[in-house]
């Protein structure tokens, strides 16, 4: 898969970086997609045990046959801190890496983090959305910010993710009884499409396929590092 060079350096110092989020935050859309969706690339990270390396793995998934049809793995040296809500700067090259090992276009990208759930409306999967230019989804674990009340039990149960008055996302039930995941907008797709694609893709467990596979790549990938 061609991925095209990010419009900006990696190296940066957090303020750069935050310069960098408010300047592409502006590129991201909330549209519906043309075409029906079927094949999704799912994308997950992990830290290297020596610290000093993201590893990034990508499966892709077919929704109307549920199965894997590729995956891949990629290592790539930090260049960024940790710094919270900066995530993308240490993660997304690897990501990227990975990406470019597809043989085939997915339809959708769903990325482990957050999209406009983010303080800067500009999370992981806005940011690699944007460079790559598919429609993106942000599928994560846990809230980075705003306010919430927890949908009720049932599978399919939902409630709006609210930030300074704004809907940023949904909480989604996505297993009766078992902890809700957070979807946002990361580019190129309404937050309506983005939250039907994670559920249809959570077809046996909490977290949708593709990344659920794509965390368990990134772990075994972290394993033989050791």
């Amino acid at each position: 898969m061609k991925i095209p060079r990010a419009p900006h350096r990696w190296a940066l110092t957090p303020r750069q970086a935050i310069a960098v989020q408010t300047k592409l935050a502006v590129r991201v859309r909330q549209a519906r997609p043309d075409g029906r969706i079927r094949l999704v690339v799912g994308a997950d990270m992990a830290i290297a045990p020596d610290g000093g390396r993201c590893i990034a793995a990508v499966v892709l998934w077919d929704m109307r046959e549920r199965i894997m049809l590729e995956q891949h793995v990629a290592v790539c040296e930090l260049r960024f801190p940790y710094v919270p809500g900066l995530l993308s700067f240490r993660e997304a090259p690897a990501v990227l890496a990975t990406l470019r090992k597809l043989k085939r276009t997915p339809d959708v990208l769903m990325c482990d983090g957050h999209g406009l759930a983010h303080p800067r409306r500009f999370g992981i999967a806005c940011h690699v959305g944007v460079i790559v230019g598919l429609p993106t989804i942000g599928c994560a674990k846990s809230r980075l910010v705003g306010e919430q009340e927890d949908p009720a039990r049932e599978r399919g149960a939902r409630t709006s993710l609210l930030h300074q008055g704004r809907i940023i996302g949904t909480v989604l039930r996505t297993r009766t009884g078992v902890k809700p995941v957070f979807v946002s907008v990361g580019h190129r797709i309404d937050l309506g499409l983005a939250e039907q694609i994670v559920f249809d893709c959570a077809v046996r467990y909490r977290l949708p396929e593709p990344t659920r596979l794509a965390d368990r790549l990134a772990a075994e990938a972290k394993r033989a590092l050791c």
